[in-house]
């Protein structure tokens, strides 16, 4: 496992882990949000995205996290391993609660100078919290029919139901790493 993507619903902890097997391993993290948003929650250009993630990814090692069907095929044809993160609706919606709260409250800086807003994230059309409601199970369907078609048969894929089964995972994957 050389080259990691990391995908699953909003708020299923896709970056921590990332964040974790890149520290563990000594790899380059690759949050693709911080490549696709521009000051003031605008999305780069479709171009534009794509160049900075195939110059994110030129590396032989990665761990890379996100789920941007513009750039999936690029980061899917470069990957070996893929890990689904997924969770039940209600342990997602608790910590995508948590977080959208911290984030508004204290004003936490995310990419590019933007930030969560109270407003934005609970009385808005364009609340995580609704792209959640929005998204939550059509990813869950959607990502293990992707995984049975022939152009990512190279990928070895890790199906992880449960924070527990996670941890599990790390572990396992930090002995056979060494």
């Amino acid at each position: 496992m050389a080259r990691i993507s990391i995908v699953g619903t909003t708020g299923s902890g896709k970056t921590t882990l990332a964040r974790q097997v890149a520290q563990r391993c000594l790899i380059p993290h690759v949050e693709l949000d911080a490549l696709q948003w521009e000051p003031n929650w605008t999305p780069a250009e479709p171009q534009v995205f794509y160049d900075r993630v195939t110059a994110a990814l030129s590396g032989d090692r990665w761990v890379v996290d996100g789920n941007y069907s513009a750039v999936r095929d690029l980061v899917w044809a470069r990957a070996d391993t893929i890990v689904f993160l997924d969770y039940p609706f209600g342990l997602v919606l608790g910590r995508l609660l948590k977080r959208t709260l911290r984030r508004s409250l204290y004003q936490e800086e995310l990419w590019n100078g933007n930030r969560e807003t109270f407003r934005q994230s609970f009385f808005s059309r364009d609340s995580i919290l609704i792209w959640l409601l929005r998204t939550y199970w059509k990813k869950r369907q959607q990502y293990p029919a992707l995984f049975q078609q022939p152009e990512y048969a190279h990928l070895s894929t890790v199906h992880l139901r449960s924070p527990k089964a996670t941890e599990e995972w790390l572990l396992s994957y930090d002995q056979h790493s060494v």
